[in-house]
């Protein structure tokens, strides 16, 4: 039996870099079968960048004219592709729609809010330098001193991507500043005339540097806009949260492992499939099968 997917052409919003500076923007992606599901179900208590690395290298068919798609390739996809891609894999898998529910935020209110949004409405800003390396100057009182106390301003940098994600993010929750470092560590390519400056020079950057290399970065990163604007009918009151698309992924997945399990079960007993030619049925087409079922089951018995 085949899997009969149909892929959906996507437009990445930074771009993938191959080894000879060649930017591509088309990806071609495809829906979930049950075989990503369960694997994603099972697998989600490890790190979760490197999850999404995983995953993404079975759902993508094609980047550009490549392909033979393989983890390190998606490691090297910008974060916000990588949002990007998820956010398109939802879709296609679930449906663009998404309800939810929130806490208010407000400290004397915290009543529930329900919800209820388009992932098309989430904003998409494409980067519009390309890179992979941008170059900077930093202010005057930024600049960053070598060990004989001569300053430098100029530094050259790449954004943040998959693999700097799996490194950094288990670190970020305990220590935000070391992570910060590390992130520095992998991106910076060069400060003045060192190249591939180590640990012992990112430690050299005062404050100041750091949160003026940091605004550079977000200004020339691609972005997708995950900040929802809400108002709580309990307290009248408007607010702005932060939506984890990713732990929302992963949740939806999760509450739903139980009603994949049914649905093989359903399918095996009536067809005769085996567990292996459903799970590679992607969720819509599982989905139809089951009401064509239940109609047919619903006709016979009004025969009777």
């Amino acid at each position: 039996m085949s899997e009969n997917r149909q892929p959906v052409i996507c437009l990445l919003p930074g771009g993938y870099v191959d080894d000879d500076g060649e930017t591509y923007n088309e990806v071609e992606l495809y829906p979930l079968t049950g075989q990503e599901e369960e694997f994603l179900v099972y697998k989600n208590n490890t790190n979760t960048a490197s999850l999404i690395s995983s995953i993404l290298s079975r759902c993508i068919s094609r980047i550009g004219p490549m392909k033979i798609i393989t983890e390190d390739m998606t490691r090297r996809l910008l974060v916000a592709d990588r949002q990007y891609l998820i956010l398109k894999l939802r879709e296609i898998t679930f449906g663009d729609r998404i309800q939810a529910v929130i806490r208010c935020p407000w400290p004397d209110c915290g009543q529930k809010v329900d919800v209820d949004f388009s992932t098309h409405d989430i904003p998409v800003i494409n980067s519009d330098e390309k890179g992979p390396v941008y170059s900077m100057k930093l202010s005057e009182e930024a600049a960053w001193n070598d060990s004989q106390g001569k300053p430098y301003r100029n530094i050259r940098f790449r954004l943040p991507n998959g693999g700097d994600q799996e490194i950094v993010s288990p670190i970020v929750i305990h220590n935000e500043a070391k992570a910060l470092s590390m992130l520095l560590e992998r991106c910076i390519q060069a400060i003045g005339p060192v190249a591939t400056p180590g640990k012992k020079e990112i430690n050299r950057f005062s404050p100041r540097a750091r949160m003026e290399i940091e605004k550079k970065m977000q200004s020339v990163a691609p972005k997708i806009e995950l900040t929802m604007e809400a108002n709580c009918p309990e307290c009248a009151r408007g607010f702005a949260i932060p939506f984890d698309l990713q732990e929302f992924f992963f949740g939806e997945l999760e509450s739903s492992r139980e009603l994949l399990h049914r649905e093989i079960h359903y399918l095996a007993y009536n067809y005769h499939w085996s567990e292996r030619e459903i799970l590679a049925m992607p969720r819509e087409k599982r989905r139809k099968y089951i009401e064509i079922l239940a109609d047919e089951i619903e006709r016979m018995n009004d025969a009777i």
